[in-house]
């Protein structure tokens, strides 16, 4: 997750930009989940992909920014991995070693992150699929793009299937559903609303299970953004921004014009538990990819006419590892027994509004800390272990 060099010394203002701007919306989607008991009773239950209040918030929320921000950081995360390598190779050390220690360190990060802050941790992830891509680093540009095409086309394809049987052959009714899924959003709601103790047992309980949800839904498509960003890195698309300046729009027309369609149908069939909502998250999945580069198009664009832009979110972008458990922190501050129990309490628009001032507090630390720091205290850790020194 985080840029350790590029040929000439100097860093890539742009990639810590994007990455900066995805971090906002990942806390969009993880604070919903703070904010909600009924979205982590819905996943815990059993009771579909959907959950929680539907109302416009939660809709506008799983149409543009669920599987969306975690795909841009997924193919950061590779493209970075190429930046990764050629430091290595500039220092004479070993690229498997490094990797190795770095993905350890990940997941050791990502396990205390899960059991203690955010149940919903996806560092384990990246480090296990750190091991895939450092097998896969000498595979070619176009031999990348083209596995990561078959990794996506092959999930969404297996949700379609899913669809069809669920289509031919439903399952019995849900009897008692509701009254299973208000007990358990009851149950959350008072775990993390209780004190300390009460929010640490409920992820020791909940965390084995969310985790191999997320790696299930979530690995296919990160590895295969992790190909799409290695190709990228070998490519260097973000040395020569020249290059490729021209294309933005045309990436933003089809990106949009995919992406929007299918994610307001994601938002629409969202919760309904049939065959029509695996159809919806299909195609979410198939197109959240030119969705995500319409946004970071979008981004690099405005950053071409307005540089400021990019000094305000680099900061976050390259602390980005810590900023993520940051964000963590601060939300269970606010929502869970840590600190102030507000989950439940506040309407989902209030939610959003907290994003927005969490947000902000990230911005302005990350700013500051790295007027005296030349990392930040996370990105610290991971690099000391990586060069083992």
């Amino acid at each position: 997750m985080a840029q350790d060099g590029v040929p000439d010394g100097r860093r890539i203002h742009e990639i810590d930009a994007v990455r900066g701007f995805a971090l906002a919306g990942i806390l969009v989607v993880n604070i919903e989940f703070f904010g909600d008991p009924g979205l982590l009773g819905s996943m815990t239950g059993g009771t579909g992909i959907g959950g929680g209040d539907h109302g416009p918030v939660q809709f506008v929320v799983q149409a543009l920014f669920e599987f969306k921000f975690y795909v841009i950081f997924s193919f950061l995360f590779g493209y970075s991995f190429t930046l990764q390598m050629r430091s290595a190779e500039r220092a004479g050390a070993s690229v498997r070693a490094r990797t190795l220690r770095r993905c350890l360190g990940l997941f050791v990060i990502g396990v205390l992150h899960g059991l203690l802050l955010w149940v919903g941790d996806i560092l384990t992830l990246y480090a296990a699929l750190g091991l895939v891509l450092l097998a896969a680093r000498n595979i070619g540009a176009r031999a990348a793009t083209i596995a990561a095409t078959v990794l996506i086309s092959l999930m969404s394809i297996l949700v379609l299937l899913l669809a069809g049987l669920v289509a031919l052959v439903p399952g019995p009714p849900a009897t008692g559903a509701d009254s299973a899924l208000a007990a358990e959003t009851a149950r959350i709601l008072a775990a993390t609303t209780g004190g300390p103790l009460d929010y640490l047992g409920l992820h020791l309980t909940q965390y084995p299970r969310i985790a191999i949800m997320i790696w299930l839904l979530q690995g296919p498509m990160a590895m295969a953004l992790f190909l799409l960003g290695l190709a990228a890195g070998k490519a260097r698309l973000f040395d020569e921004p020249d290059r490729w300046a021209h294309l933005l729009a045309r990436v933003q027309w089809i990106g949009f014009g995919l992406g929007v369609p299918t994610g307001v149908f994601y938002a629409a069939t969202s919760g309904q538990g049939d065959a029509t909502e695996l159809v919806a998250l299909a195609l979410t999945l198939a197109t959240s990819v030119f969705l995500s580069a319409a946004y970071v198009a979008t981004l690099l664009r405005l950053i071409r006419r307005s540089p400021s832009v990019a000094g305000v979110l680099a900061p976050a972008g390259r602390m980005a590892a810590s900023n993520y458990v940051g964000q963590s922190v601060l939300l269970c501050l606010v929502f869970t027994g840590y600190g102030l129990g507000l989950m439940g309490r506040i309407p989902p628009l209030g939610v959003m509004g907290v994003a927005v001032v969490v947000y902000a507090v990230l911005l302005a630390l990350s700013a500051w800390w790295l007027r005296g720091h030349r990392y930040g205290p996370v990105e610290y850790g991971l690099r000391r272990l990586t060069n083992w020194r």
